[in-house]
């Protein structure tokens, strides 16, 4: 046992890597890609730190490559997760107990072992398994994974220091409880850092988790796995149930010990996953807790004043970096008449020299979309692009050895099409082009805040600050994330926590105290150090 207030180090964002060519952290990834993609790993349910093999298994491809099968994945059925449930309450106690500077150090341990040994190895996985470029997946699997472990130490120190006054004699305390029963975690193929973000966040706070990953990113999931027993965290805190979705999700909503969901996927997902809670709160011990980033229709609005070259290079790296599978992505363009032209040559200028492949080719800029079924649904709006809007660039996809497509730039003359309004999560960019005379310049920031149900991430560029001004007025409610003069991706955790609203979810930043508050349950507790020992009030003399 050891006595003292104990301080957690500071946190850093963590520097990211450049791997230039020549240089040792190149050699270092291609050795650690050639290791990744020699494997077949054979993985399946962690309950109770045990692995369970179903034998109802599904293939983790390469997106770039989709013959080159890197994992086969079995998965959970309802009775694995019923026993997932099981362990989880069984760790809960002595999980909960842990003072928190000791579950703290668990997670500042797993930070430095990503942060040294075993980056490559997760930045390989992340690469492969999820078709990222080496920078994609260093500023992803690495350096924001890093700061989510500890950034979240520091935020729940500072959440566990808030105490209340004390009048005199007497000492009031707040206790924060971790939730009472288990939270169950559903996490997105696109992001590997958010993927070990939505267990481990609750985690900390002494909560214990079941955890339901997509099947495409499996493979750095086993690895991350490996990592946390090496930074010590104890068998049964977060338990993995693989599967396709459904089945998983009512298993776990059916179980009276639900506390909370952790989400992080599409609108729809979400959407039944809170009805179903809804629909069982009559038999659950307590309403669960639940937190959900969903969806993004995300946007950039341009005034007349802008740069012509900035707002370039935010539209081709906002809608291209990771082919456009961000919920942040820049999705639909609001240009002004009067520097189309120009803004347009541009684009289709930067458009050109991109190079798309094999992430396994550091030159390329981009590369394949996740799988066969993202890749239909992008081909269908190509083709819907092709029947209704103007194809200024790209328009092309190839699925003959990965899920290629390419980088495509449209142009709509009705602001209320499907393409400006519908996410399409790819590398698909719609623009619509207004007359920036008179009035022009409102009036376009009604159409983008009315035209779609998403609020996530939005962008506007302006050198005139009124504009700017006017902007981040009439747009307030529209992006949970607001952007001057900078593209709508790339957030920073501790720099800008990150969440929307309306149909993008409930809100609650990702990678911040708030978020962190979602976890425990206070306690207020008084102690009366000199009680009174007679009944009577002085106002009854």
């Amino acid at each position: 046992m050891t006595d003292g207030t104990f301080k957690t180090p500071l946190p850093r964002n963590e520097p990211v890597r450049a791997y230039a060519p020549g240089s040792a952290d190149r050699a270092a990834l291609e050795r650690a890609l050639a290791e990744v993609e020699a494997q077949r790993l054979d993985v399946g349910a962690r309950i109770g730190g045990e692995d369970r093999r179903s034998g109802d298994t599904r293939d983790v491809v390469m997106p770039c490559d989709h013959a080159h099968v890197l994992a086969s994945v079995h998965v959970a059925g309802a009775a694995d997760v019923v026993d997932a449930i099981e362990a989880a309450r069984a760790a809960a106690p002595a999980w909960s107990a842990m003072p928190y500077a000791e579950r703290a150090a668990i997670f500042l341990k797993a930070a430095e072992l990503l942060a040294g040994p075993w980056r490559m190895r997760i930045n390989a996985a992340c690469m492969l398994g999820q078709a990222k470029t080496c920078h994609q997946a260093e500023i992803d699997a690495a350096c924001e994974l890093i700061d989510f472990l500890r950034f979240n130490v520091t935020f729940a120190e500072q959440m566990l220091a808030v105490q209340p006054e004390s009048g005199p004699g007497l000492w009031n305390r707040s206790d924060y409880r971790p939730l009472e029963g288990f939270v169950f975690a559903v996490t997105p193929f696109n992001f590997l850092a958010i993927a070990l973000n939505l267990p481990l966040a609750p985690a900390l706070l002494g909560n214990v988790v079941v955890w339901k990953p997509a099947t495409q990113t499996m493979v750095g999931v086993h690895h991350m796995l490996a990592l946390l027993r090496e930074a010590g965290l104890p068998d049964g805190v977060i338990n993995v149930v693989p599967g396709d979705g459904p089945v998983q999700g009512q298993a776990a909503l059916a179980s009276r010990h639900l506390a909370g969901v952790h989400f992080t996927g599409s609108t729809a997902t979400f959407r039944a996953l809170y009805q179903g809670v809804a629909a069982g709160l009559d038999r659950y011990r307590a309403i669960p807790r639940i937190v959900g980033e969903t969806g993004g229709k995300d946007f950039i609005v341009a005034h007349p004043s802008a740069d012509v070259a900035q707002l370039a290079t935010a539209i081709v790296r906002g809608a291209f970096e990771y082919q456009g599978q961000k919920c942040s992505a820049a999705s639909r363009l609001y240009l002004p008449a009067s520097l189309w032209t120009a803004l347009k040559e541009r684009v289709l200028a930067d458009m050109a020299d991109l190079t798309q492949g094999d992430v396994r080719d550091f030159s390329n800029f981009l590369a394949a979309v996740i799988d066969r079924k993202a890749y239909d649904k992008h081909v269908g709006y190509l083709a819907l692009a092709k029947d209704t809007a103007h194809v200024l660039g790209g328009g092309g996809a190839d699925d003959a050895k990965g899920f290629f497509v390419e980088p495509t730039f449209v142009q709509v003359d009705d602001p209320k099409h499907r393409m400006m309004q519908e996410e399409i999560f790819g590398p698909i960019v719609t623009a619509y082009v207004y007359d920036d005379a008179g009035d022009g310049w409102p009036r376009i920031l009604d159409t983008v805040d009315e035209t779609s149900p998403y609020a996530l991430t939005g962008a506007v560029f302006a050198r005139e600050r009124t504009a700017l001004v006017e902007a981040q007025t009439r747009l307030r409610h529209a992006a949970g994330n607001f952007y001057l003069n900078d593209k709508p991706t790339g957030a920073v955790v501790g720099q800008q926590p990150f969440g929307g609203g309306r149909a993008s979810g409930t809100n609650d930043k990702a990678g911040s105290l708030w978020n962190l508050t979602r976890w425990v349950s206070p306690r207020s507790i008084k102690e009366n150090l000199s009680p009174p020992t007679d009944w009577r009030y002085p106002f009854l003399a």
